[in-house]
């Protein structure tokens, strides 16, 4: 039998009072494009020119990094050589004929954003950059990144060069996956090989709690830019920020962002372990068998939205029932999504009863029927 029940008591308190902070100000952004999403689901909360095509910079890196990534390991040699030694601005000052680890050189592009790092890397991978830089363009084509072209491995301003703020944070969750590039874009700094020290340019690192990368840029083109993820309470979010004006400004703009998605998403205990959610009769008696829910289940989700609890049981068991037996199902919605379900299961055992009990059992509700037929029959 279906049943339809209100939300929990708990849920509703959880939920309305999480109303209050959804109707904040949204965030006063100056960049060019934003947005604020759960890393969970990739739900974009706060957008603005989320797919207008811009420079990124630095944030280039993510793709050399990820394409690195995907075709050495972290402990293979790479022999610098190619155009790497000859690239400026940001730069580990790697000479011809060098050997690093791709573990030092992805350091170095992703944490110090080094520019040579990058080249090294890209000719490692791809065998020259041309072919690398092809390799970048493909491998954006299969996740769908509809809005990026890339021209150089590092990101320094180049015509036809460029992103947007969605395929930034489409390319960010998928470089996250590998935890090597995780725990690099956490790094503040460190050393790398030749004694040389690396310095974060990545200043949430330092000013925002929680913050777990991941990737910065700056050029006169770009602005300041940067793609933020930050953990809180079991809740990752990320911000993304294209073409800022200041780098003041753009870390104030994604600490804001990063407040605004936190604020509108919580984890809420959805069912709980061992509550009664329902209950069902037994044949040959006038007991009703508590069934409560086997697991509990937590879940982050977004504030504000109603869901909805619906209850499978039967009306009535067949025996014989043993303790713990599944009996039924607890389901919860939002809209039309089911975002968890739980087995219903029996509190008590209950055995077939003989035919002695059966018997007494038929006898006392025809002794019930008959007591009840002869008052109906009362004139007082």
């Amino acid at each position: 039998m279906l049943r339809s029940l209100a939300l929990l008591a708990a849920l509703l308190v959880l939920v309305g009072a999480a109303q209050a902070a959804t109707a904040a100000p949204r965030p006063d952004v100056r960049a060019r494009a934003a947005l604020v999403a759960d890393a969970e689901t990739g739900e974009i909360l706060f957008a603005k020119n989320p797919d207008r095509r811009l420079p990124m910079a630095s944030i280039t890196k993510l793709m050399t990094a990820l394409l690195t990534t995907e075709s050495t390991k972290p402990g293979d040699v790479v022999t610098i050589r190619g155009p790497a030694p000859s690239i400026g601005e940001s730069t580990i000052n790697l000479h011809a004929g060098e050997r690093m680890t791709v573990r030092d050189l992805l350091a170095a592009a992703l944490v110090q954003s080094a520019n040579d790092a990058a080249y090294a890397l890209a000719t490692h991978v791809g065998g020259s950059v041309p072919r690398f830089v092809r390799m970048m363009n493909d491998r954006a084509r299969e996740l769908g990144l509809d809005d990026t072209h890339y021209v150089v491995p590092d990101g320094l301003d180049t015509a036809g060069h460029y992103s947007s703020a969605r395929d930034t944070l489409l390319l960010a969750r998928e470089a996250m996956k590998s935890r090597l590039f995780r725990t690099t874009v956490r790094r503040r700094g460190g050393e790398i090989a030749g004694g040389r020290a690396l310095y974060a340019w990545n200043d949430l690192l330092r000013t925002y709690p929680g913050a777990i990368g991941i990737k910065t840029g700056h050029t006169d083109l770009a602005g300041w830019s940067e793609v933020a993820a930050a953990e809180r309470d079991g809740i990752t979010m990320y911000a993304v920020l294209l073409g800022g004006p200041t780098r003041a400004k753009r870390n104030q703009d994604l600490s804001a962002l990063l407040d605004w998605g936190f604020d509108h998403y919580g984890r809420v205990q959805l069912i709980a372990a061992g509550r009664t959610y329902a209950s069902a009769g037994v044949p040959f008696s006038s007991r009703r068998v508590p069934l409560v829910a086997a697991k509990g289940t937590e879940k982050v989700i977004r504030l504000g939205h109603p869901l909805v609890q619906r209850v499978f049981s039967p009306s009535t068991l067949d025996l014989p029932v043993r303790r713990g037996q599944r009996v039924g199902e607890i389901r919860v919605y939002d809209g039309d999504e089911m975002v968890a379900r739980r087995a219903l299961v029996a509190t008590v055992a209950v055995d077939d009863p003989s035919v002695q009990r059966r018997a007494r059992w038929y006898a006392g509700r025809a002794l019930d029927e008959a007591t009840d037929m002869l008052s109906s029959l009362s004139p007082f």
